[in-house]
């Protein structure tokens, strides 16, 4: 059961993916809407040549519990993938995930321009993550 991780964001799209048995999740690229075309497009190829069964998209609550802009945003392009791909797409809390990302590679002594190229991607891992520790429970 592979299970792919977005992060969705005005200009970017941190992508991860689970391995075959849905245990551990892994950062795998960063779509750059203004660089990419057509980032559905290169989803449902992400998609397609992995073999992926579900997605979650992860869902930007505010601290108090509330849905503001960005999260009706995510739950706009949640819609639009599961009309595209026709697969499950679950809502993911998606809170604090950049911040641990950040914090993770600021820890790692990753300068702030490698830092930018990856914290997509690996809060797009943190959040896959928590998902699949929570499905496994």
């Amino acid at each position: 059961m592979r299970v792919l991780g977005l992060d969705y964001g005005e200009r970017r799209i941190g992508v991860a993916m689970s391995d075959l048995f849905g245990w551990t999740a892994q950062g795998v690229e960063v779509i750059d809407r203004k660089l990419v075309a057509d980032p559905m497009a290169r989803i449902a190829e992400l998609v397609r040549s992995n073999e992926v069964e579900s997605l979650v998209v992860g869902l930007p609550k505010n601290m108090n519990g509330t849905i503001g802009p960005s999260g009706e945003n995510c739950i706009a392009f949640a819609e639009s993938l599961r009309q595209t791909l026709g697969l499950p797409v679950q809502l993911w809390d998606e809170r604090l995930t950049t911040v641990s990302a950040e914090r993770t590679l600021l820890e790692a002594d990753v300068s702030r321009r490698k830092r930018k190229q990856v914290v997509d991607k690996m809060a797009a891992a943190i959040l896959l993550q928590s998902y699949l520790d929570s499905i496994r429970k």
